[in-house]
């Protein structure tokens, strides 16, 4: 069935939830072009750093032009002509070619930045000035504020039209927040605060207070979105860049790479199962509520309870990139056009073939009220 003719899910939100992860963001820009393709374009967009990037340029532009910005922003970011050279002359064959090649691109980014997003600063932190922006990170982000002027929209962004969430933490108190188009005006700075990931960028100053990335408390914006009130029926794209599940390590590098996977994976799966026990209880009482007596209704400890009881119905469809064996510990800032356009492929095809399965867009009945679907575990293919 095509965008066209396809019913509108029976939710009353669309939700598409982006995850953390550098230059693997590019899955996430394929898994929107899957969802606008098949007209499921979201009621809200939440993210956490590269997430937040992503996001913005979805809900900061008109639904035509939403795949082209998110396009030109890869395209951007990923343009490294000594790379891209490299990669003609020595065209890679099996996995340890592509192996030296990303790894190659990755040295690169360290080295001289990625167009369009950071640039290595001219001289080591710490020979600038304690207290100084320059003394507590070892990239530049100006050009990341310079883009994002340039591919987003942000009156059409912060004027709510479709939501938008991205969290960050206060350097200061430690705190996890979330800059929402329901409570804020969202700018650059917003954006830039949920992507600065220390020490290689820095700190962001929002009305006094400077924010890091958020992935550093909660990599993944899930609870922000389940636990908002007031609740409401929601099909929500889990969009995650990181895997909790890997295999044991067998060298050090290997060690680090599976730190990484199961540090910035956030544990989704587990927060997803905790959800479903929660609303499970919600539901119960919910039902409970409908066969008390009046006197009892009206007590003060069911007053107390009352907002904790529904019969909100979710469906939490999880899309997770997997890391190929030449990727390694540096596939977050491994920015070579190669890769990105692996990425992007990686996350459209996996959209469409979760959306091959029914069951992904219909209410759930059962008890708890929450459906979970993960092509890993529940696909058939």
């Amino acid at each position: 069935m095509g965008a066209a003719t396809r019913p509108r899910p029976p939710f009353e939100c669309i939700a598409l939830l982006l995850q953390g992860g550098g230059a693997l963001g590019a899955y996430q820009a394929g898994v929107y072009e899957a969802l606008t393709e098949a007209g499921l374009d979201p009621d809200w967009i939440a993210g956490i750093s590269i997430g937040a990037i992503n996001g913005a340029l979805i809900a900061g532009n008109a639904p035509g032009t939403r795949v082209d910005r998110l396009r030109a922003f890869w395209e951007r970011v990923t343009a490294k002509p000594y790379c891209d050279w490299s990669e003609r002359l020595f065209p890679a064959k099996g996995d340890a070619a592509r192996q030296w090649l990303n790894q190659l691109s990755a040295n690169l980014a360290l080295i001289g930045g990625a167009p369009g997003f950071f640039t290595p600063r001219f001289l080591a932190p710490w020979l600038y000035p304690p207290g100084t922006i320059a003394a507590t990170s070892a990239y530049d982000t100006s050009s990341l504020k310079a883009t994002l002027e340039e591919l987003i929209d942000f009156d059409r962004l912060s004027a709510g039209v479709m939501r938008f969430s991205i969290g960050a933490v206060n350097v200061r108190t430690g705190n996890f927040v979330y800059f929402d188009t329901k409570t804020h005006t969202i700018g650059p700075e917003h954006i830039m605060a949920s992507g600065a990931l220390p020490p290689g960028f820095p700190a962001i100053e929002i009305e006094g207070e400077h924010y890091w990335d958020g992935g550093l408390v909660s990599n993944t914006p899930l609870q922000w979105v389940v636990d908002s009130q007031p609740r409401v029926d929601t099909l929500a794209f889990q969009v995650d860049l990181w895997s909790a599940r890997g295999e044991l390590p067998r060298t050090l590098v290997e060690v680090s790479t599976r730190k990484q996977e199961i540090q910035y994976s956030s544990r989704t799966r587990a927060g997803t199962d905790n959800f479903k026990d929660i609303q499970r209880l919600r539901r119960a009482m919910a039902d409970l509520f409908e066969k008390l007596p009046e006197a009892l209704k009206n007590g003060p400890e069911a007053q107390l309870l009352r907002p904790a009881a529904d019969h909100k119905a979710y469906n939490i469809v999880q899309l997770i990139y997997h890391a190929k064996n030449y990727e390694g510990h540096s596939k977050d800032y491994e920015f070579s056009r190669a890769s990105m356009r692996e990425h992007w492929r990686a996350g459209y095809h996996d959209a469409v073939r979760t959306l091959r399965h029914p069951e992904v867009l219909q209410r759930p009945i059962n008890d708890e009220g929450v459906f979970t679907f993960d092509l890993d575990r529940d696909g058939r293919e």
